[in-house]
């Protein structure tokens, strides 16, 4: 069996870690059991992937990827599935996630 592109497990370790993210709302502190079990198991999918991506991606690039694409699809999800508000400002915001994410993989490109 062919080993499984990095790219594509930093792409799962972002997924977990998201996942994650959203079953934290729902854990009510810690209180309840499914929730939480969802949320402390991602989240230790999600940083078993990333070592495992950072056999090969530099870390400056795969954490910036993994913690920017979290928390831009996070923020969607608040204000697409959970009611949260959204205005002008945090969408902009997300946008500067994303163009700095753009921008440091773009500069490791040329190293």
């Amino acid at each position: 069996m062919p080993p499984i592109p990095p790219y594509l497990v930093l792409a799962l370790a972002i997924s977990s870690e998201i996942c994650s993210t959203v079953a934290l709302k729902y854990t009510h502190g810690f209180t309840r059991l499914l929730p939480t079990a969802i949320t402390v198991t991602g989240y230790v999918v999600s940083f078993i992937l990333l070592g495992r991506a950072l056999r090969t991606i530099p870390v400056s690039i795969a954490y910036a990827i993994w913690s920017g694409a979290g928390t831009a699809v996070v923020a969607a999800v608040g204000f697409t599935f959970l009611g949260e508000p959204v205005g002008r400002l945090q969408v902009i915001g997300i946008l500067l996630i994303i163009a700095g994410v753009v921008a440091l993989n773009l500069g490791g490109a040329t190293h």
